[in-house]
């Protein structure tokens, strides 16, 4: 019960201000999450706390996140997002 509200959570928390960011993250959230290691799960959770703007500078490969943790888990969204296309 409790993982299927932080499921629903996460699900909420993925829909951004960015309909960029919408299209990236809703999908892997809805097929990815529930698939990766805890401590990829983590790392998701993790990133959520980003801001759009830092996000947005990430997935378009502008940046590389400073952060280890989220440097790992925005590759396995973007190897994600590639595999889609």
């Amino acid at each position: 019960m409790e993982n299927d509200v932080k499921y629903r959570q996460l699900c909420w928390h993925s829909r951004r201000g960015m309909l960029e960011l919408d299209l990236v993250l809703e999908p892997f959230v809805t097929q990815r999450y529930r698939l990766l290691a805890a401590e990829d799960q983590a790392r998701f959770e993790s990133l959520l706390e980003c801001e759009d703007t830092e996000l947005f500078s990430y997935f378009l490969g502008r940046v590389v996140p400073p952060d280890e943790d989220n440097a790992k888990i925005v590759e396995q969204i973007l190897a994600f997002a590639r595999s889609r296309n």
